[in-house]
């Protein structure tokens, strides 16, 4: 079991600087996600050999490890540039991954939606390219689906999870997306079988709460104009929102569940010191006792 965080909150820090944070709030693990110096969003990486070093002698000198990089570029997108440019930025962060003596990379199938059969056969042209890379690396890969990508839904993204038929690539539950994993036909979240469900892929779970956007009347938040396609959801500290926590903990107890997992609030970063303990101090009373 390796509990990490993900440093967004922190993202504003120098790399080494928030290395030491992370250590000195108890971690031993960072999940490193975009952060404008090294890994934009959507965009070529920025590191060169020099600053991976730096992160290296960081994580070095501080006692922490990487557990996980997560990227995330438009590799299912229907427009075939986008997709082209997103896969030549995904091979350079592979190759900074591997350098950074990194084991595991974790992303979202992206694409849309609303263009949901084109996407995922960008999708698939993507992979052809890139699971050949993947394991000429080592690399592991986790895949979640997110709210607005094409695929958004908890059991379909397992299915295509297991369709990819490489033992190394698993799925990421994440727990503040719950209500859209749900489905819309679905008022509610049946956690502990959304996690049955994933079974032995079920490699990495993202934790943070949020409160059921469709409630009991379907309007726990008020989008306007009315009808709009917009998903909302947030990532809260645990007991802040409405994700069914003793599901979800005590599902991956049964399930004997020794992946990551990763403390990933990112509503306050006015408080992100004190939102990053108390998430470790949760996540290792639930899952390590």
């Amino acid at each position: 079991m390796k509990i990490t965080l993900d440093p967004y909150m922190l993202r504003s820090l120098p790399l080494d600087e928030m290395v030491r944070t992370v250590a000195e709030l108890g971690y031993e693990y960072i999940e490193l996600s975009p952060r404008d110096d090294f890994m934009p969003f959507f965009l070529h990486p920025r590191a060169d050999d020099d600053r991976v070093a730096q992160l290296k002698d960081s994580l070095r000198r501080h006692g922490v490890k990487l557990s996980s990089v997560l990227p995330l570029y438009k590799w299912s997108s229907p427009d075939e540039t986008e997709r082209q440019t997103a896969v030549r930025h995904w091979k350079r962060m592979i190759e900074i991954t591997a350098e950074l003596e990194c084991p595991l990379m974790n992303s979202e199938f992206n694409g849309r939606p609303e263009r949901a059969a084109e996407s995922e056969a960008a999708f698939w042209r993507s992979m052809e390219e890139l699971l050949p890379v993947f394991e000429r690396e080592g690399i592991a890969l986790n895949l979640e689906a997110h709210p607005d990508d094409f695929c958004e839904e908890n059991a379909p993204a397992v299915d295509l999870v297991r369709a990819l038929n490489k033992p190394w690539v698993g799925y990421l539950y994440c727990a503040p997306h719950s209500f859209h994993l749900s489905g819309p036909a679905q008022t509610g979240a049946d956690i502990a079988a959304m996690l049955r469900y994933a079974g032995e892929k079920l490699r990495h779970v993202h934790i943070a709460d949020t409160f059921n956007h469709k409630g009991s009347s379907g309007l726990r938040y008020i989008l306007n104009p009315p009808g709009t396609p917009a998903r909302i959801h947030q990532h809260l500290d645990i007991g802040q929102g409405e994700v069914d926590w003793d599901a979800f903990f005590g599902t991956l107890r049964e399930l004997g569940f020794d992946g990551v997992a990763t403390a990933c609030v990112f509503a306050w970063e006015e408080r992100a010191r004190e939102s990053s303990a108390l998430m470790l101090e949760r996540i290792s009373k639930e899952l390590i006792g």
